[in-house]
């Protein structure tokens, strides 16, 4: 157990390698989008798409971590895994927002996160296309690198929450969301979001809940709130958004599965009331 983490300095090391070997996969999928991209699978429903891509940039992640930390586990969502003796577990997505890079949507990242004991304690979301860099550790804050316009910085801005004074009224928040592949449950997340449109500014969805949570961290969205994510969908956004000062919370969702929201600390309680009377959550029994 000497590879263990335990302190702040030992997770910077975890999001250094973590950093780096997410350059090298946007690397190859910016590489790769320029040829023609070829759907090889379907996952939860016929439109929940795998590409060779998504495949090749998991194969890449898994061999740099595993080769750089050999008692690490790892956990990545298009099958990759080893288990862990050393006490770390990488949890990856080679690319959030999938549909957005086959459609050719400037909305798709590289998310990479090191977790201890189930707990992410560093993570990293790199947005392909722009080159802008979400990181955090636990316990030592949440950063942005990079611009919004392309182009790698080494200028790092900390992410603190809430942007702008005190909480905003309901009426007045940009709320982030996403909509299953599963036709079932995305009926019933439907009529949640309708919902809940009546009493926000508005609802956006980008496609990738990874760049969702951090964009709440980074006071681009107000709130996020979806059913259906995976641990490698939250992994390194949520303690990306968590360390720049907002709440993530989750709970059984009126489609089945399980339902996440995201605010930042202040003014969190009443966005979770309007989650549950916007009927996003399971009925209690």
């Amino acid at each position: 157990m000497a590879d263990r983490p335990g302190r702040t300095g030992e997770y910077g090391e975890l999001l250094a390698l973590a950093v780096d070997v997410a350059a090298g996969a946007a690397d190859l999928i910016r590489e790769r989008r320029r040829g023609v991209v070829e759907v090889s699978g379907t996952k939860s429903s016929p439109t929940d798409i795998v590409t060779e891509v998504d495949k090749a940039a998991e194969r890449l992640i898994f061999d740099r971590l595993t080769t750089a930390r050999p008692g690490d586990g790892f956990v990545g969502e298009e099958g990759a895994s080893a288990t862990a003796s050393s006490g770390v577990e990488w949890i990856v997505d080679p690319i959030d927002g999938t549909v957005n890079f086959v459609y050719g949507i400037p909305a798709f990242a590289v998310s990479i996160a090191a977790a201890v004991d189930g707990e992410s304690v560093a993570g990293v979301v790199l947005d392909v296309v722009s080159g802008e860099r979400f990181t955090a550790t636990r316990g030592g804050g949440a950063f942005c690198t990079g611009t919004r316009g392309g182009g790698a910085s080494n200028d790092a801005t900390r992410l603190e929450l809430p942007v702008s004074g005190s909480p905003k009224p309901l009426s007045q928040r940009l709320v982030g969301t996403g909509f299953s592949y599963v036709p079932e449950v995305k009926a019933r997340q439907v009529v949640a979001v309708s919902a809940m449109m009546r009493e926000v500014r508005d609802l956006r969805r980008i496609g990738s809940a990874a760049l969702d949570l951090c964009f709440v961290a980074a006071g681009r969205f107000d709130a996020y709130v979806e059913e259906g994510l995976n641990p490698w969908d939250v992994a390194a956004g949520g303690l990306v958004a968590t360390e720049a000062g907002a709440i993530l919370e989750s709970a059984p969702g009126v489609g089945g599965k399980q339902c996440f929201w995201c605010a930042p600390a202040e003014g969190f309680a009443e966005f979770s009331a309007l989650v549950r009377a916007s009927g996003f959550l399971a009925s209690p029994e």
